[in-house]
């Protein structure tokens, strides 16, 4: 019996003793670096149609975390909606400054980060969301507006300050929060006609819903999203202005937690002005106003499609919430 309790002693004091030389690793590694992704020398042509859908795709999916509210340039901030949980992080400066924005990149090295999250130093950008469903011709558009005169991308020396990650941010990112892959051929968006299949590609690569309204970041699967945990049921918390913490909301069309009792006008009103039936919507869930209608319509046909999951958030009430 005692050479058993001594060997079950040995077994655990070595789990114990590797336990600790990994959490050493991740703390001093912190956030890895990758090799730099190899996307092919080009240059992308700034159309009229281009730097109108660019600035609709970036003042929807960029602004947000990249605009200094004080001077309203695309400079980065810190991201304050984060759980504390991840530590002090910091959206990057994207104006054309050569030095602490991406005026010297190129065009392949956006294409890159925006495809991967991996930056022309090797750096993952940790909470960045990867568009690696996004469109070509959308990526074109996003590059080519933030190559434009427009105000909020003029080039502002801003430095970002360094990323402070917490042991759990290191931790994931070292496990289950990894870069994607850059897509292996064309990526092209299905005609607005389609409105179930152009509302799941808006969903999936314009607009990312379910980055945010899946169960939690930790679990999305960034290259089929549909099979994220949780996908569209909402759950994923963020922290609003007065420090409270608030779930993302069920978009499955669950009648009593979701949206099965909302019509599509309902369901656009809220999406393109925050206006939703039990009121305005809060922070951060953005306002969709450069968002089209027929955009509106065919992500709430596409989400009529898919699987419905009871999922009650602070919206439904009390009772519902306490009863999930």
């Amino acid at each position: 019996m005692k050479k058993v309790l001594r060997i079950l002693g040995l077994l655990v004091a070595g789990v114990v003793f590797l336990g600790a030389c990994a959490a050493t690793f991740v703390q001093v590694r912190g956030i890895p670096s990758y090799d730099k992704p190899q996307v092919a020398a080009l240059t992308i042509q700034a159309t009229p149609a281009r730097l109108a859908q660019g600035q609709k795709i970036v003042n929807a999916m960029c602004v947000d975390c990249h605009r200094d509210p004080a001077t309203g340039a695309l400079s980065g901030k810190q991201l304050t909606e984060l759980p504390p949980e991840f530590g002090k992080l910091y959206a990057a400066n994207i104006t054309q400054d050569p030095q602490h924005g991406i005026g010297a990149w190129t065009d392949a090295e956006l294409v890159a980060v925006l495809r991967t999250g991996i930056g022309r130093d090797g750096r993952y950008r940790v909470v960045m969301p990867n568009f690696v469903h996004m469109s070509d011709e959308d990526v074109a558009s996003v590059i080519a507006y933030l190559r434009s005169a427009d105000r909020q991308v003029q080039p502002n020396p801003t430095p970002t300050p360094e990323q402070e990650p917490s042991f759990l941010a290191k931790a994931l990112t070292n496990t289950v929060m990894k870069p994607v892959p850059l897509p292996t051929g064309p990526v092209d968006s299905p005609a607005p006609t389609d409105q179930v299949a152009y509302g799941r590609y808006l969903v999936m690569g314009r607009y990312k819903c379910y980055d945010c309204h899946s169960k939690d970041h930790q679990t999305n699967n960034a290259l089929e999203p549909e099979k994220s945990e949780g996908y569209m049921a909402g759950g994923t918390h963020f922290v609003t202005t007065d420090g409270s913490q608030i779930p993302s909301r069920n978009l499955t069309m669950d009648a009593e937690t979701g949206l099965g009792d909302w019509s599509e006008a309902q369901f656009v009103q809220a999406v393109r002005f925050g206006q939703a039936p039990q009121g305005v919507l809060r922070l951060p869930m953005p306002k969709f106003t450069l968002m089209d209608e027929a955009e509106a319509k065919a992500i709430y046909a596409y989400l009529r499609t898919i699987p419905v999951i009871k999922n009650a958030t602070p919206e439904d009430g009390a009772a519902a919430v306490a009863t999930r």
